[in-house]
């Protein structure tokens, strides 16, 4: 993996991240959803930036009591398979750790092989199903949750 850095998400992050939620989602968050999160005292938005401080991938959650949820995780195409996701994921375990969560929960598509994959070497297991829950194309959902945060 090239030289990646995980930050805290700006207002400045804000342009390149929606233009990465269009690319990924059939329903992507606005420019006014991300900046609403950013005020959010709940919510704690992550940015991978290169060497170039160039946007490569984000990842979106929030932490009420002892539970993380992860909302978003994106990685610009060209980057994807190079170990983003999974240090995004590390990144956000170690918050909620530090906010006293004990669990992380996600949903993802049962057809997004390569985020399962990425999950289930994390941790995360099948722990139930949303029927109908993503939009073009309409799919049923998987939730996942990890009970042992590795950080």
């Amino acid at each position: 993996m090239e030289n990646i850095r995980i930050i805290p998400m700006t207002k400045e992050h804000i342009p390149k991240i929606a233009e990465l939620e269009k690319i990924c989602f059939s329903q992507p968050w606005t420019e006014n959803n991300l900046e609403e999160e950013l005020d959010n005292h709940i919510a704690h938005f992550f940015t991978a930036v290169n060497d170039k401080d160039e946007i490569v991938g984000y990842m979106g959650s929030c932490v009420v009591c002892e539970s993380c949820y992860i909302s978003d995780i994106a990685v610009f195409p060209d980057y994807r398979r190079k170990g983003i996701g999974r240090a995004l994921l590390e990144t956000t375990f170690r918050m909620a750790h530090n906010k006293g969560a004990e669990s992380v929960s996600l949903e993802v598509r049962p057809s997004n092989t390569a985020a399962i994959a990425l999950y289930s070497s994390m941790g995360f297991e099948e722990v139930g199903l949303r029927k109908n829950f993503y939009r073009d194309p309409v799919e049923d959902a998987l939730i996942l949750t990890c009970d042992k945060i590795n950080i």
